[in-house]
């Protein structure tokens, strides 16, 4: 390639000095501006600093700053979190950024592509991008997938003349090309600069979650409008209506998608310790949704260290062969790892070639045609070449001998014809290469994972079925290996088609076009697919799999497009990554169900309430301290210790109602039944001559917030229940930190209660000790009946649905 002389040195610097360079930028994350806005200026922290700033005007401090530092502290957290997750996005894009081969005085040189400046000559290798748009020179031929560009996946022949795309891919040949537009006037930026922006794009659990957020923001709009209905038509003070107006405003999980947000990208960062790199913002919800991994058998469960194990003469001697061999290694112009093997076993020399026809995965051979010699040298799979050929019982036998111990095997033949297109004329078989390549050594230790975590595991892969199968067998795949060929599926109709990709569990001889039909037919029957890969060939069906999963050794157009990249080729911690994105999803799971027995408890209890007794249940810190101890400390344990495992195939919402309806109504009715016996109580020891205007609300107001403290902390061992004793809501989870941490605040609460300067600033009430074990054997009971309701699953009968 280096025969093309490129630019100089002066030449670039004078191109540089002109501004004619590829130095632009894409925002791979937020900017600070960004992170700031969106943090600070929501419609949700809108209405709490005007609530903080009416308590100011009503000379009620305590409250306003209460409001602003429950606020503000979560907005800190939030951008500090954000900034420091940002930096760490920019660190991850560098990992990922594409490198240039330029040709400049003479010399190939690898530079960054902010480096090319127009008129640059550049190289194009199997796997690499196209970065700047240009024109091809010399005598180079390649092979361009433009499906990036066009969503057409037919390669284009790229010769002398012909234009090149940035945001295409070589899959296969070499050639150079001359940069003729770069920066923000390539194809690339134009289409790219709006899609490679960080933007926010839920996941399908964010999505459901926004909707709840929507819901009941639209239920608090309509209280709070109630409210100020109230205020004007009835003498209720201003602090009763900001009071309440706080307390519906709690209704709103504010931090909720930010908690979802984080989660994520602290899973990023974990998986990044373990050298799996994230380069998508959805990928860690995708793996805890993967119910299906194909692999691919290169690179994925064999380490891609192709030697050449032996050689079988046919129709001339070994070091002819070798001889022959040789040359053709050492003339390609298309290098793969299948030649370099060949030319370190077989030696050879640089021989001037009239055409080359290089390897592709569609074709599965290649062929070069050398300038001093007649004929042409073909090299490729044997069932490919064998329907323009024949080999004797003894060459048939090596065949099936070396395929079912696993080696690759590669005919090479020749014809005195030249080959001017993909069609083969005839052929005379000159030997049978024999490739080995080795297991990765955690290779049976991973798919043992992938079995841990629940993932159905298939092979896929251009190789021999048998070979394939032979490998499948040596990594102890699976007991049950159910084989089939790209040539029977080929043979299919869509259904059958589809009926294959379920049923078998080895693919043999695959196109790269076989391959992402498979991912598509996987889809189609329900699967949520994931795709490993490191080759060209692979790229296709990475694009069309709902996760992506890419080699860093691999094609740099593999690692464009793929979601993940293991980083240092560490296929053995893909089953830890999938465990990871589990046990994301099911903490953020369990933290939601709190929210929302905690937020429909709330809400239920302002309807009744007003409605029986024409009061308003809670105060602001109320509600607080009610938020803080029954869900906002327990739910910054839940993440980080929960476990992962098979996830509910079933939408979120219907995956909670059996855990959260009948722990909402029950904590609703005893908490209404409570509140009407204290408020009654206290009715009945007004004075006679006293009215119903000075009933006194702060003891059942109290008793209230007490009652809803003990109900969601007992709570917790039923969402993560230590022993079979609290089984009912959830399976057993034999974890009993979750059950300290609910001891532990509720001792917290009891000193609140206890200490006058806390119960004060609370505006609660003294309890007395028999209140207080009232309430708890209250609790205790509703407990019971809670466990009872979910074990006879009264809710599933009533319904007639099963929920579980």
């Amino acid at each position: 390639m280096a025969t093309l002389p490129g630019l100089s040195d002066r030449q670039v610097r004078e191109r540089v000095s002109s501004g004619e360079t590829n130095n632009v930028k894409l925002p791979t994350s937020r900017s600070y501006a960004r992170i700031f806005q969106e943090n600070l200026l929501t419609f949700v922290n809108a209405v709490f600093f005007a609530i903080s700033g009416v308590f100011i005007l009503l000379r009620r401090p305590s409250d306003a700053i209460f409001v602003a530092v429950v606020i503000f502290s979560g907005v800190v957290i939030g951008i500090v979190q954000e900034i420091w997750a940002k930096q760490k996005l920019d660190e991850i894009a560098l990992l990922s950024r594409p490198h240039a081969t330029v040709i400049r005085n003479g010399e190939e040189i690898n530079i960054d592509p902010s480096e090319i400046v127009l008129g640059d000559t550049l190289v194009l290798r199997p796997g690499d991008q196209v970065l700047v748009d240009g024109e091809i020179v010399g005598a180079g031929r390649v092979e361009v997938d433009e499906s990036l560009l066009t969503g057409e996946s037919d390669l284009i022949v790229k010769v002398a003349g012909k234009p090149v795309y940035s945001g295409s891919f070589c899959a296969s040949g070499s050639a150079c090309y001359e940069a003729q537009k770069v920066g923000i006037d390539t194809v690339a930026y134009q289409l790219t600069m709006g899609a490679r922006e960080f933007r926010q794009v839920y996941t399908p659990l964010q999505a459901e979650i926004n909707l709840i957020i929507r819901i009941l923001l639209l239920l608090a709009s309509f209280l709070w409008l109630l409210i100020g209905i109230s205020f004007v038509s009835r003498s209720q003070t201003l602090n009763e209506v900001v009071q309440r107006a706080a307390v519906i405003a709690g209704l709103i999980p504010a931090g909720l998608i930010l908690a979802i947000t984080l989660s994520y990208a602290m899973g990023s960062i974990r998986m990044l310790g373990q050298n799996v790199l994230i380069q998508q913002t959805n990928a860690v919800e995708s793996l805890s949704n993967v119910d299906v991994l194909c692999l691919d058998k290169t690179g994925t469960l064999t380490t891609n260290q192709i030697e050449l194990y032996s050689l079988h003469p046919i129709a001339c001697s070994e070091p002819e062969l070798r001889s022959r061999l040789g040359d053709f290694a050492a003339s390609t112009q298309a290098r793969n790892r299948t030649s370099e093997s060949v030319l370190i076993a077989c030696g050879g020399y640089d021989k001037p070639i009239r055409s080359e026809i290089p390897f592709s995965s569609a074709r599965k051979w290649s062929a070069i045609e050398f300038a001093d010699q007649p004929g042409t040298y073909v090299l490729g799979a044997p069932e490919i070449l064998m329907k323009a050929t024949t080999l004797d019982e003894e060459s048939l036998d090596y065949v099936d001998r070396q395929v079912n111990h696993g080696y690759r095997v590669v005919l090479f033949a020749y014809t005195p014809e030249s080959i001017a297109d993909s069609t083969l004329p005839e052929l005379t078989p000159l030997g049978i290469l024999c490739f080995s390549d080795q297991l990765r050594p955690s290779a049976r230790e991973t798919l043992q994972g992938f079995v841990k975590a629940g993932i159905t595991l298939k092979i896929i892969s251009g190789d021999n079925p048998q070979t394939v199968a032979a490998l499948a067998k040596q990594a102890d795949f699976s007991d049950d290996i159910r084989l089939i060929s790209g040539a029977e599926l080929a043979q299919m109709d869509e259904a059958q088609f589809v009926q294959a990709a379920r049923n078998y569990n080895v693919f043999g001889r695959i196109t790269p076009q076989q391959k992402a039909q498979l991912v598509r037919s996987l889809r189609k029957s329900g699967h949520y697919v994931a795709m490993t890969g490191d080759g060209v060939n692979d790229v296709l069906s990475l694009k069309q799999a709902n996760l992506g999963i890419a080699m860093e050794s691999g094609s740099k157009a593999t690692r464009s497009i793929a979601d993940i990249v293991l980083l240092k080729d560490s296929f053995e911690a893909l089953p830890h990554t999938f465990l990871e994105g589990q046990r994301i999803q099911n903490g953020i799971r369990d933290v939601i169900k709190l929210f929302m027995v905690r937020l429909c408890c709330v809400a239920l209890l302002i309807f009744a309430i007003a409605i029986v007794s024409d009061s308003f249940p809670l105060l602001n810190k109320h509600s607080a301290i009610v938020t803080l101890i029954g869900v906002g400390i327990p739910t910054t344990f839940i993440p980080i210790w929960a476990q992962p495992g098979e996830l509910q195939k079933r939408s979120l919402v219907r995956s909670m109602l059996h855990f959260v309806v009948p722990a909402t109504i029950t904590i609703t009715l005893v908490s209404l039944t409570v509140y009407l016996f204290y408020l009654v109580s206290a009715v009945l020891d007004l004075p006679p001559n006293v009215g119903l205007a000075e009933i006194e609300f702060n003891i059942p107001r109290t008793a209230l917030v007490t009652i809803l403290v003990f109900c969601e902390l007992l709570l917790i061992p039923f969402l993560k229940p230590p022993t079979n004793a609290w089984t009912g809501g959830e399976p057993l989870s034999g974890d009993w930190r979750y059950t300290i941490v609910a001891v532990a605040l509720l001792v917290v609460y009891l000193l609140i209660l206890a200490i006058p300067p806390l119960r004060v600033f609370f505006e609660l009430s003294p309890l007395s000790l028999q209140d207080c074990l009232f309430l708890g054997l209250v609790a205790i009971e509703w407990a019971l009946i809670l466990r009872l309701s979910w074990r006879t699953r009264f809710l599933d009968r009533f319904l007639g649905v099963d929920l579980e």
